[in-house]
């Protein structure tokens, strides 16, 4: 469970394959260049942040990962995320958010919670992408434009008033710059399927800007010098202020990042008929952020459109991966300098493309169109991702599922007065079954948001019967609120000298919890039965006696 799929697939590891894992491994570097640079600028902190992250995070994930072929670095799914925590705590507060968020992921693997968060309702994960594609391309208007303004507000609505008041500062250069960088993008890989179209639309508007000495924006002229070396490592600082100030923030980032390498692995999986390992991918990740946040990165996770360039490309190993963070390492060392020619236009503009790709359009409309219930967790997601905050989105999103779901189980159980087949409709005859008999049965989950219906039922009954039998043949699970309930309705049968019998438990496990809490011992077990039959038997014997 916890063997990296680098030494598993190293067994079976010949030249050819490692031909195609270092074609893909540098396609794939190359295309991640742009977008390391883009989502570290778009998350609030300079650009070479970025690039540790793809480097060290990246080389990590594909080393100690549980996918053959996932490919990890900065996405776009944490620049909402990574933003505010920048805004809020500064810098160092974001390195320490990752480093703690690093800690639970590693925890999260060895308590083998992969499988568990792979069941987050998928509402909720549409709702929250398409609102962070949102926020992603509504921060990068004042680029795209050219405008010029100062700081854009973090807000959505006060974004979009700033961007109205400031419209007359549009640059055209730059405007030009962002649309051509979109449509090379869209349009190259019609034409030109070698090179990838973010770099090719980098490429080509970073010379016309620098040849045509364009009046627009840069890396350079913004951040200044970027540097061409990975810093010193230094781990960061924690004490219990700081643990306690920045648990919410790392909870968040720790929960999403296994969220998006999860379902990373299985788009992979499925491209590949392979089968990933969630838990070691989740101590992978871990490690990954927490040497991220070691060496001044940002946080990191599985990126889809990597991973799927990288199996376009050929890559079927974690050697890919690896050679990925090499090829940028080799770029940030000897080409790095000249990252401070690229316009910001071009970067808003790969952003933008980014956005669209991530907005989840055709599946949140399949969802609206599907069960109120989704469509209610789907809208609630998003409209508090954009307006309020990823995390209270996530938060109140997974509360309203639960609270769904519980009212679904809720209207599923069912507790009513069961006639024997012979029986006739004038239960006051009751030819099927002596009097002195009643029969309930119990049909769905008997947990605490159902077992009000089972005590509204027995106040039903007009007079103490002399047997009770409950059916519970279709009961699949009993919680502590269910047993208590049948524990209550066993003393009230004692107390008024009814024979209570259980009736076809069919469910084991609903067994092993009524004998667990000593149910089976005071009720008796001879007044458990297998069968109706039997308990019918079970209570003209009582009433014979």
């Amino acid at each position: 469970m916890f063997t990296p799929k680098l030494l598993t697939t190293l067994k079976h590891y010949d030249r050819r394959q490692l031909g195609k894992d270092i074609l893909a491994g540098v396609i794939v570097g190359i295309v991640a260049l742009p977008l390391a640079i883009a989502f570290a600028i778009a998350s609030g902190v300079s650009p070479e942040k970025g690039l540790y992250t793809a480097v060290v995070a990246g080389f990590i994930i594909s080393a100690l990962g549980g996918s053959r072929v996932q490919i990890g670095g900065p996405t776009g799914a944490f620049i909402v995320i990574v933003y505010g925590i920048v805004q809020t705590y500064g810098v160092n507060g974001l390195i320490i958010a990752t480093f703690m968020a690093g800690i639970m992921l590693v925890l999260m693997g060895f308590a083998r919670l992969g499988s568990v968060i792979k069941f987050i309702p998928y509402p909720l994960i549409t709702g929250f992408t398409s609102g962070i594609a949102l926020i992603i391309f509504a921060s990068q208007v004042r680029d795209l434009l050219g405008l010029q303004m100062g700081e854009v507000p973090a807000d959505f609505m006060n974004k979009w008033i700033a961007y109205f008041r400031h419209i007359h500062t549009i640059n055209f250069y730059a405007m030009a710059i962002g649309i051509i960088t979109i449509l090379l993008i869209w349009l190259s890989p019609k034409f030109i399927r070698s090179i990838p179209g973010s770099l090719l639309a980098l490429l080509l508007t970073t010379i016309a800007a620098k040849v045509w000495h364009l009046p627009v924006e840069t890396i350079g002229t913004r951040f200044g010098h970027i540097s061409s070396s990975l810093p010193a490592p230094s781990i960061p600082s924690l004490d219990y202020a700081t643990i306690k100030n920045m648990i919410r923030p790392a909870f968040t980032i720790a929960l999403l990042g296994g969220i998006e390498s999860l379902l990373s692995a299985i788009v992979a999986d499925g491209m590949i008929g392979a089968r990933h390992k969630s838990n070691m991918e989740l101590v992978a990740q871990g490690t990954a952020n927490i040497f991220s946040s070691v060496f001044g990165g940002i946080p990191a996770t599985g990126a889809i459109a990597r991973t799927a360039t990288n199996i376009k490309n050929g890559g079927r190993t974690p050697v890919a991966g690896m050679v990925h963070a090499l090829t940028l390492l080799i770029i940030m060392l000897f080409a790095g300098k000249w990252a401070t020619l690229i316009p910001m236009a071009t970067l808003a503009g790969i952003l933008v493309v980014v956005a669209f790709n991530m907005s989840e359009r055709e599946n949140f409309i399949s969802v609206l169109k599907g069960p109120k219930n989704d469509c209610a967790i789907l809208l609630a997601t998003f409209l508090l991702t954009v307006f309020v905050d990823l995390t209270v989105a996530i938060e109140i999103g997974m509360i309203l599922a639960a609270f769904l779901f519980m009212r679904h189980m809720i209207r599923n159980s069912k507790v009513s007065r069961v006639l024997t087949e012979d029986e006739e409709d004038d239960e006051e005859e009751r030819p099927g079954l002596p009097p002195g008999i009643e029969v309930f049965e119990i049909s769905g989950p008997l947990f605490f948001g159902a077992a009000y219906k089972f005590r509204d039922a027995m106040t039903f009954i007009g007079h103490p019967p002399k047997v009770l039998i409950i059916r519970m043949r279709q009961v699949p699970i009993i919680d502590a609120t269910g047993m208590k309930t049948i524990r209550e309705i066993h003393k009230d049968t004692v107390r008024q000298g009814t024979k209570l019998i259980l009736s076809e438990i069919s469910n084991e496990q609903v067994i092993e919890d009524l004998r667990a809490a000593r149910l089976l011992f005071a009720i008796g077990k001879a007044n458990v039965t297998s069968s109706f039959e039997k308990a019918v038997q079970r209570g003209r014997a009582f009433l014979a006696e």
